[in-house]
């Protein structure tokens, strides 16, 4: 009998706005805006593409290729995402 890995998928993870909000805050504390990219991603997929891509004015895959491993989104098309996704970018000074 063998044993059958199926692939993980953070997305199906990130069902609430909490859920949400602690994964992009993880990320952004580690401080890799590639992994930051991906994230962003993931929320997508798990909001659903197709909404996200309606409410920014890019095409599904447009928005894939964007947010693909390895992509360099364009900084308005990362803020479009974020806006579409309810969220906000916010700052505050550093202690350090």
């Amino acid at each position: 009998m063998s044993d059958t890995l199926l692939p993980f998928d953070i997305a199906a993870l990130l069902d609430s706005d909490q859920a949400i909000s602690e994964y992009l805050s993880q990320v952004l504390a580690d401080g890799d805006t590639d992994e930051l990219i991906r994230a962003l991603g993931h929320v997508a997929r798990a909001r659903g593409m197709t909404q996200i891509a309606k409410a920014t004015g890019q095409g599904r895959a447009s928005l894939y290729k964007a947010f693909a491993p390895g992509a360099k989104p364009r900084f308005d098309t990362v803020v479009k995402v974020m806006r579409a996704l309810g969220l906000q970018l916010c700052t505050t000074v550093s202690r350090g």
